[in-house]
């Protein structure tokens, strides 16, 4: 089964590695990244599949260059919609070192944009078979799973994040859409750090499945890549 998927955050990672299995599978892929200047290996995959994946200048924090891409988008429909560009903003910041505006663009890219990506494009999601929207958080969001403090901007962001899937499983669920908050394990990326304990194709691999079998009943929970339910 093939259809259409919208992902951001595509030059590297877990947004990458989507892009490149649903390609691989036949899927039309739009695929958005801030830079698409340096995003070399984005760029390979788009010369090795011309005809499904397009590349889009998207800085998805600004509300100008979504509404851009929505046009450039036309009539079409999106079957599956990944939110999955982050930002871990800085690392080891403990308290008495929080700073407002750091934590501000934290939350902006994490919790505020992911929600301005859906609105943008919930009439596309709405009209397509598949009616999917996924929000890439993480298990530090979980309130009751935090044992050893810290974190705060990055904790804080999923853990809203976490909220805005519920409430727009809730309002979404007339139109049949599918909402769901998935955490994708601790990975090999630049964020998971080389002591990951498995790789982007492992991780990607196991959400697609879960994804191909997801049901409305599933829409707003938060779940592990594997399809266990994380508790809040």
């Amino acid at each position: 089964m093939s259809g259409t998927v919208l992902i951001t955050g595509c030059n590297r990672g877990l947004g990458l590695e989507f892009a490149y299995q649903y390609a691989r599978d036949g899927w039309q892929v739009h695929a958005c990244a801030r830079d698409l200047v340096h995003a070399e290996d984005l760029q390979a995959l788009e010369a090795r599949f011309p005809d499904l994946v397009h590349l889009h200048t998207l800085d998805v924090n600004k509300d100008g260059q979504i509404k851009a891409l929505d046009r450039v988008l036309g009539d079409e429909t999106i079957d599956l919609l990944i939110n999955n560009a982050g930002y871990y903003g800085p690392k080891g910041v403990c308290f008495g070192k929080v700073e407002r505006e750091l934590w501000r663009q934290v939350l902006e890219t994490n919790t505020l944009s992911p929600l301005m990506m859906t609105q943008a494009f919930y009439p596309r999601v709405a009209t397509s078979r598949l009616k999917t929207v996924v929000f890439m958080s993480s298990k530090v969001g979980s309130i009751s799973d935090n044992q050893s403090g810290g974190g705060y901007y990055y904790r804080s962001s999923k853990t809203a994040l976490n909220q805005v899937v519920k409430s727009l499983a809730i309002d979404l669920s007339g139109a049949g859409i599918k909402v769901v908050a998935l955490h994708p394990g601790w990975v090999q990326t630049d964020m998971g750090g080389e002591n990951a304990l498995i790789t982007p194709e492992q991780s990607v691999s196991a959400m697609r499945q879960l994804l191909q079998g997801l049901t409305l009943e599933q829409s707003g929970a938060f779940l592990n890549y594997e399809g266990t339910v994380i508790d809040w």
